[in-house]
């Protein structure tokens, strides 16, 4: 048996979605699209941090801010690497 494919987005109360198939259909590639985006967002998010961190006149609440964004932004990569990590085991057993 072939286990689901953690999608990246959650459902109900954050609970985790996961499609069962053979990789090849519309909701696949829809979820290969989203994890791209959600890869390409944390990349600028870093920049962002980087330029915001370098700044002595940052204040509280920008870097609380950016703490929640990166936060948001982690938990996404996370879900994306355990997503590919688990594929990537299902493929060498």
């Amino acid at each position: 048996m072939t286990a689901g494919r953690l999608l990246p987005w959650t459902g109900e109360g954050g609970r985790p979605c996961y499609l069962l198939g053979d990789g090849s259909g519309r909701v696949s590639r829809l979820a290969d699209d989203i994890e791209g985006i959600q890869l390409g967002m944390a990349g600028g998010l870093l920049g962002h941090a980087a330029e915001l961190l370098a700044d002595r006149r940052v204040t509280e609440s920008e870097l609380h801010y950016l703490a929640s964004r990166l936060s948001e932004s982690l938990r996404d990569v996370k879900r994306v690497a355990d997503s590919r990590g688990a594929r990537l085991e299902q493929r060498e057993s």
